[in-house]
């Protein structure tokens, strides 16, 4: 691999710990035990995809045009913490601000990864950026759609009815 690709992973990894370290300081900062739990979830899904980047690397570190190890490489490991029907706070201000914050946290990994792929010579590199550009699509997706949810009660705290 070449030098800059080890550099994605490298900044990768680190984005994955600063993902970790913002959602538990967020689960210490809410009273509420379901919120607490919610953002401990998001958190530990940080971690998964810690090991999982680490685990690419690793196979990915000796032949990167070899395709057999690129095919042993699983998909990155599905947010199961987006399951909740309806995320209710009796402190919206924490929530949305969570929320608003790992949206462009995700936004700009998607841009990272979309990067990385256009400036990778490896094809099989461009595979696993393109793989994890969609991961964190779908990770901006979900946010965005709870970030939804959460700002009309947000609105509601402020003492705005909804248009």
């Amino acid at each position: 691999m070449l030098k800059k690709d080890v550099e994605v992973f490298k900044q990768a990894i680190l984005n994955e710990v600063e993902g970790y370290e913002f959602y538990k300081m967020a689960a210490y900062n809410t009273p509420e035990e379901d919120v607490k739990k919610a953002f401990l979830n998001l958190a530990n899904e940080e971690l998964k995809h810690i090991d999982w980047l680490k685990d690419a690397f690793k196979k990915l570190s000796g032949n990167p045009d070899d395709k057999t190890t690129l095919a042993l490489i699983e998909n990155p490991p599905s947010p199961e913490i987006f399951r909740w029907n309806n995320l209710q706070t009796k402190n919206a201000n924490l929530a949305v601000s969570v929320f608003g914050i790992g949206i462009e946290m995700e936004r700009a990994s998607v841009l990272f990864y979309e990067n990385a792929k256009n400036e990778t010579t490896y094809d099989a590199a461009k595979q696993l950026f393109e793989v994890l550009a969609k991961w964190e699509k779908v990770h901006l997706d979900q946010f965005s759609r709870a970030y939804d949810d959460l700002i009309k009660d947000w609105w509601m705290e402020q003492g705005f009815d909804a248009f």
